[in-house]
């Protein structure tokens, strides 16, 4: 299969191409880097943990809908449904919890200030400031304007 050479353009890809240089512009060292994506790993175990414990109540204390509207087999359809999306999330916490300790190493790496000096360099041809005039000017002229559209 052969890869295509221009970036893709679908919304979801234009949208994570803005995070991803976002996330360069915004924090352009290794320990900016760092910390960030370890922030963002435990965020994310925080909110699935906690999703997976309100669902949890909620079965036990079956609060789902019982009005006589509902045909019998719509609550154990639920019950089945939030199980299956319990069972999904424990395995993202999982795979998560794998990952937290595979990262804790980045944190062993420290480079002197000179280096880091290096890695803002480098953000900065990566991800240039999307509202600089410059690029404003550039994109406009190549019909590119993912960060301004013309609609």
């Amino acid at each position: 299969m052969k890869v295509p050479e221009e970036p893709c353009q679908c919304p979801d890809c234009l949208r994570f191409y803005r995070e991803h240089d976002r996330l360069i512009r915004e924090f352009p060292t290794l320990r900016q880097q760092q910390e960030i994506n370890w922030a963002a790993l435990q965020s994310f175990r925080t909110l699935c943990g906690r999703v997976v414990e309100d669902l949890q109540k909620q079965l036990n204390s079956n609060s789902l809908p019982k009005s006589e509207d509902l045909k019998a087999g719509t609550i154990e359809r639920k019950e089945k449904s939030i199980t299956q999306v319990m069972s999904d999330l424990e395995n993202i916490n999982a795979h998560l919890y794998s990952i937290e300790a595979l990262m804790e190493r980045i944190f062993d790496v420290k480079v002197p200030e000179e280096f880091e000096d290096k890695f803002r360099e480098i953000a900065g041809e990566l991800a240039p400031d999307p509202l600089n005039i410059d690029r404003l000017r550039l994109n406009r002229l190549l019909h590119q304007t993912p960060d301004l559209p013309d609609k």
